[in-house]
């Protein structure tokens, strides 16, 4: 979610999540104690540079709110980041990118979200931009 709220497509978290790439571990962070760490395998595609901060891309975003967050708060982030067409997330392609996850917790979960999602789609499309 702080990703998303660095996209404008949520509110300011209440705790940082900051990722580090599992392959550079970090034992602790005593300076940042309102902060979550989280280890976790980062690709090349998985990350943008904003203004020099290294931030997941908008649709590694999409994937880890899905898998991640609960409904009632996942979904109206989802929904923010797939009306922001400068942020090229598709439902589509964030459906295939969670269901190509092998043995992800949560994977269940997520592909039920993003199936409410699209029928709230279905049934309350986006307003076209004036």
């Amino acid at each position: 979610m702080t990703a998303a709220w660095i996209y404008g497509c949520a509110d300011a978290p209440e705790r940082l999540s900051l990722l580090v790439d599992a392959k550079h571990r970090i034992s602790s962070l005593r300076s940042a104690r309102d902060c979550i760490l989280h280890e976790v395998r980062l690709g090349q595609l998985d990350v943008v540079s904003i203004g020099g901060l290294l931030v997941t891309s908008p649709l590694r975003t999409a994937v880890d709110v899905a898998l991640h967050v609960e409904e009632d708060r996942a979904l109206p982030a989802l929904r923010q980041l797939l009306s922001r067409d400068e942020l090229g997330v598709r439902l589509r392609l964030v459906t295939l990118a969670v269901e190509a996850s092998p043995r992800v917790p949560h994977k269940k979960a997520a592909l039920h979200k993003l199936a409410v999602l699209a029928q709230s789609l279905r049934e309350h499309p986006p307003e076209a931009a004036a």
